[in-house]
C-alpha cells in the first residue's frame, strides 16, 4: 500500500468516526479487521491492499492525532474558510482538511506540499474538482501563514 492510499484510508477512519463516535484505536482495529476489510475491496480499490506495519502505524498516528486535536484543526479550518461556516462544509471535505492540517503541523516526515497536493486528490476524488479548488484554496492560506510565521520569528 503506498502512502497516498494509507492517507485515504486514513480519511475514511477519521470520516467514519464522525458518525459512530468511536474512539480512534477502536475504529482503526475494527475496520481494518481482515474480515471486515476483506469485504471493502469491491467498494473501494483502496481496500485491496492491506497497509503494512508502517503504514499501519501512519494511520494509527494520524486517525487518533486528528481525533485529539478536532476542536483545534477545525478552528484553523474555519479561520482560513472565509465567508463559510465550518458546519456547512461538508463532513468528508473537513476530513480531508482536517488530517492535511494534522499532517503539515505534526508529521514530519510529509511536506507541507505533498499534504495539500494529496488533500486535494482526496477532495477530487470524493466531491469533485470544485471541492479540489476549495480544499487548495483553503490549505494553501493556512500553509502561507505558516511561512508568514516563520519569517517573522527569524526576522526577531
Amino acid at each position: 500500500m503506498t502512502r497516498g492510499n494509507a492517507r485515504e484510508l486514513a480519511v475514511h477512519l477519521i470520516y467514519g468516526r464522525e458518525f459512530t463516535g468511536e474512539e480512534p484505536n477502536t475504529v482503526v482495529q475494527t475496520r481494518l479487521d481482515r474480515e471486515y476489510y476483506s469485504k471493502l475491496s469491491a467498494e473501494n480499490d483502496i481496500y485491496e491492499e492491506r497497509p503494512s506495519r508502517v503504514q499501519r502505524a501512519y494511520i494509527d498516528t494520524v486517525t487518533s492525532g486528528v481525533a485529539s486535536r478536532e476542536d483545534d484543526l477545525n478552528a484553523t479550518i474555519q479561520k482560513f474558510s472565509i465567508g463559510w461556516d465550518v458546519k456547512r462544509i461538508s463532513r468528508l471535505t473537513r476530513c480531508v482538511m482536517q488530517l492535511a492540517i494534522y499532517e503539515i503541523l505534526y508529521v514530519e516526515d510529509v511536506p507541507v506540499g505533498v499534504a495539500i497536493s494529496e488533500a486535494v486528490r482526496i477532495a477530487k476524488k470524493y466531491d469533485g474538482d470544485d471541492t479540489g479548488a476549495f480544499v487548495n484554496g483553503i490549505l494553501g492560506a493556512f500553509a502561507r501563514s505558516l511561512n508568514a510565521e516563520k519569517a517573522e520569528d527569524s526576522a526577531q
